[in-house]
């Protein structure tokens, strides 16, 4: 057995178990971007596809993890680091249960996008970039938060008032202002279906 499906806790299923009755292996797609980008609308669709083929998959972005896991945090810098550590061990529980993880934040900065793909294994973190240009993610804000935000009403606010470090190295890149929803989809189960054979 590949020494990193070995079982850390005590039971007599493993992850490798779970992948092989699943038929797929588990991994994390983690989609970084400004906010309005369509990280959360490109993941849920792409949920949408796996798990109409049968395939084990989760969602996870600020509507389903702030309310609960993460109510107690604030948006400062130190809270928003420990927010994304937190969806990162959270996302490892679940690839230990055979679940492909889709998680669609911000993750503005450099160090906590390496700190991520230190965290879990080799091959189980992949990092797509959703790249929009502020102005267009500002057309599509039906919340207004980047009003408030130039409005100096919301401080630190990502791609405003606070810095969003691009990653460097991505594993995959959409342009979100240039492709439609589907060509995005597309380029991420072609992703899939090469990096880990779905």
């Amino acid at each position: 057995m590949n020494a990193k499906y070995t079982c850390k806790y005590r039971g007599e299923v493993c992850r490798e178990d779970r992948e092989r009755q699943n038929g797929h292996r588990a991994v994390t797609l983690w989609f970084t971007g400004l906010s309005g980008a369509g990280k959360s609308t490109i993941a849920h669709a792409v949920e949408k596809r796996l798990f109409d083929s049968g395939v084990k998959v989760y969602t996870f972005d600020g509507d389903n993890v702030r309310h609960g896991l993460c109510g107690d945090l604030s948006f400062s810098p130190e809270d928003r680091k420990e927010n994304i550590r937190r969806i990162g061990e959270m996302t490892k529980l679940f690839m230990d249960a055979g679940t492909i993880c889709l998680c669609a934040f911000i993750t503005p900065r450099h160090e906590v996008q390496r700190q991520l793909r230190e965290a879990h294994a080799d091959g189980d973190f992949h990092l797509i970039h959703v790249d929009c240009p502020v102005e267009v993610c500002e057309s599509r804000d039906v919340k207004g938060y980047y009003k408030l935000a130039r409005e100096g009403k919301i401080k630190n606010y990502t791609g405003i008032s606070a810095p969003y470090e691009a990653p460097q190295n991505p594993d995959l890149r959409l342009d979100s202002d240039k492709e439609t929803l589907e060509a995005c989809v597309e380029q991420v189960m072609t992703f899939l279906k090469t990096r880990i054979a779905l």
